[in-house]
């Protein structure tokens, strides 16, 4: 009983603090704003971390606009002071690697000029609602939380350029995500539940990276030819469930990364052959039959080649098994001359000579005519 009291006094003790800083610093920030204050820095210890603000003068002669940072990652913080400040002056919000479970809903709504939203290694199972109020938010970084979904609201951060949500439980993604998030560059929701991605996917025609390995996928969405810009794609180890690579992905022609290793594909795709630019390729640990493995040893130029060649129907193909009327022939027991009849392998016979073999029971059924004359055989006397 006792400890929890002393956890307890030291939490509100942390809170006070904090919340003081947070008002000294947003005092600074205005003062700063209202005397163009040009590279003034804070920087506040408190516990385990730092407070921290940065200013820059937007007229300044490098040109870089007025930003203010705050910073409290590392503080062991359970909760989020909530100061009767004007938070609209923040650009950079750092809150990650604390215990935080919630963001609080009038504390998100608030941050309308936010343009950074660090929440990384926290115990996050849901964002808030008021995540939507963030129209000028360009990086997202949830990773590390305990995330199963995205609140539809997020569909309004119509500015953010690079989500991450690794490491988290997400099982779906926003239906619409690929609709609204245009400008989406980075998406990365490796080490999760996905089963599948959303069919808008396609849609986000912004989209360099696609970070999607470690989930349970089944599929890929089938139009992936949209996102002209793909640089990276990896779906890699989705082990027993991803088992196919739509043809989409030979389309992608940006595409410079491809790694699907450690899954259970058995041929990639032979529009591969088509992509120009890609330069890595992964495909370990799949019971890859096509292209074979001799191949995929000799690197990905020559995977590019065989695919490409089998495109154009120029891959050589397995050599034709003989007919076993040219073994009885090299051994003399018929003396004739090959011709092809019919695409088949025929012979023609110079003259009638009886076989004493056939007379035997034990021979009878090797040269039975069923199996001499067979349809694509061609015999003259």
């Amino acid at each position: 009983m006792m400890y929890e009291q002393q956890q307890q006094q030291q939490q509100q003790v942390k809170m006070d603090v904090v919340n003081k800083r947070m008002m000294m610093m947003m005092m600074m920030m205005n003062n700063n704003n209202n005397n163009k204050g040009v590279g003034v820095g804070v920087g506040v210890g408190v516990g385990v971390g730092v407070v921290g603000i940065e200013v820059e003068d937007e007229n300044s002669s490098s040109g870089n606009k007025l930003e203010e940072v705050v910073d409290l990652s590392g503080m062991s913080l359970d909760t989020l002071p909530n100061p009767p400040l004007n938070l609209a002056i923040i650009s950079k919000l750092d809150l990650s690697n604390n215990n935080l479970q919630s963001i609080p809903e009038s504390l998100t709504a608030r941050l309308l000029n936010v343009v950074v939203l660090d929440v990384h290694s926290n115990q996050l199972k849901f964002l808030p609602n008021s995540i939507g109020c963030l129209s000028k938010l360009k990086l997202l970084n949830v990773s590390g939380n305990l995330l199963h979904s995205f609140p539809r609201t997020i569909d309004n951060c119509r500015s953010l350029e690079e989500l991450n949500a690794n490491f988290n439980q997400l099982s779906q993604l926003p239906d619409t995500i690929g609709f609204e998030l245009v400008n989406l560059k980075k998406l990365s929701v490796n080490s999760n539940k996905l089963v599948f991605l959303p069919y808008s996917t396609s849609h986000l025609t912004n989209l360099r990276v696609l970070d999607a390995r470690l989930n349970c996928l089944h599929s890929l969405p089938d139009d992936l030819e949209n996102l002209i810009n793909l640089e990276v794609l990896n779906v890699s180890q989705n082990f027993q469930y991803l088992a196919t690579i739509p043809y989409s992905v030979g389309l992608l022609i940006s595409l410079v990364e491809l790694d699907v290793s450690y899954n259970k594909i058995t041929a990639l795709p032979e529009s591969i052959g088509c992509l120009k630019k890609l330069q890595k390729l992964s495909v370990e640990g799949n019971p890859l039959v096509s292209p074979p493995m001799d191949v995929v040893d000799q690197g990905v130029n020559v995977v590019k080649e065989y695919l490409c060649n089998k495109i154009n129907g120029t891959q050589k193909a397995s050599p034709k098994k003989k007919s076993w009327f040219g073994k009885l022939t090299k051994c003399g027991t018929f003396n004739g001359t090959s011709l092809p009849v019919d695409g088949g392998e025929g012979y023609i016979m110079p003259s009638y000579r009886p076989i004493d073999a056939m007379t035997s029971p034990r021979y009878m059924g090797m040269f039975s005519p069923r199996r001499l004359f067979s349809p694509k055989s061609y015999f003259s006397r």
